[in-house]
């Protein structure tokens, strides 16, 4: 089969490789579509530590062509969205079974814009944070794939004021396609809120931003940490002063989760899935490339330049 390959000097080329065999709770996924997500920035620049050459991509859509050992080989021939380790930038990857969600007869290439921002999106809204009726949500990265969906999200769940924050005009435009009563640039903040506060703060940006919307949290608001687009510097904050003021850090992390819990992750999943089906929530696919453009892919979404979801075609 043809496969991505990501070598030990961060470049990505085409190989043959034998296709990968389910082991035990696993399926095997003839790959139409894959997504492309920031673990791939990541992994690239030595965030992840795998072992190379490594074979990229962590989202996939197709037909299941095979099943390993304790997984119903009625499911073969299913058409599936699946979260993997690794290994969906090919012609075969295998993902846990769990983890591969039957999408009936949806479009492959629009499951493929779910990935694993759906599920993130959505326990951020609902599980995380819990968003209830009336309260004010910020959303960083507004424009991405996870914030575009948490906007989505959120609407459903009842807030009153969704604010988006974005890196460019360009970006905050899009975004406000999204639902959001108002996108602020990410120079505006947090200065042109001025004393507004806010019940829920989504932030994958961590470093001075992170510190910055503790300070723009309500009285028993929650700030969701859930990535470092800026910095891994610690961010410290002082728990009396949060405890006085009922103010909560919260950190979620859909990797570990997968790992420790993939039925929760999976419920997730599911339930964004059945809400892009039935028309309530928009995924938004603005860029499709050829598996042979993969380092494309992930440059632009790293520098930026990515607004909503990336895909490479791969069938």
């Amino acid at each position: 089969m043809k496969a991505v390959l990501l070598d030990t000097e961060d470049h990505y080329g085409i190989a043959e490789l034998d296709e990968p065999t389910p082991g035990p709770g696993q399926v095997a996924i003839r790959v139409a579509y894959a997504g492309i997500q920031w673990g791939d920035t990541m992994v690239r620049d030595g965030h992840f530590p795998v072992p190379r050459p490594f074979v990229p991509g962590f989202e996939a859509t197709g037909h299941i062509v095979a099943v390993g050992e304790g997984i119903d080989p009625g499911r073969i021939g299913e058409p599936v969205a699946a979260l993997t380790t690794a290994g969906a930038c090919a012609e075969v990857a295998v993902a846990p079974a769990v983890l591969a969600l039957g999408i009936g007869d949806m479009p492959l290439r629009t499951a493929a814009g779910l990935g694993w921002g759906a599920p993130t999106a959505y326990d951020l809204i609902n599980t995380t944070s819990r968003v209830r009726p009336g309260e004010s949500v910020l959303v960083h990265a507004a424009a991405g794939s996870v914030g575009t969906l948490a906007a989505q999200f959120a609407r459903l769940a009842g807030a009153g004021r969704i604010v988006g924050v974005a890196g460019s005009a360009a970006r905050a435009d899009y975004a406000a396609q999204f639902g959001y009563d108002e996108v602020l640039l990410r120079g505006e903040f947090p200065a042109a809120l001025g004393d507004e506060k806010f019940d829920v703060i989504l932030d994958p940006v961590g470093g001075s931003t992170r510190q910055a919307g503790v300070e723009q949290l309500a009285a028993h608001g929650r700030l969701a940490a859930y990535g470092n687009l800026s910095t891994y510097e610690p961010v410290l904050a002082n728990t009396n002063d949060l405890l006085m003021q009922g103010k909560s850090l919260m950190t979620y992390n859909s990797n570990l989760l997968s790992q420790t819990h993939p039925e929760r992750l999976a419920d997730s999943a599911s339930r964004a899935l059945g809400l892009v089906a039935d028309g309530h929530v928009r995924v938004d696919i603005t860029a499709e490339y050829d598996l042979t453009d993969v380092a494309i892919a992930v440059q632009r979404l790293a520098d930026g330049s990515t607004q909503g979801k990336s895909i490479l075609r791969v069938a």
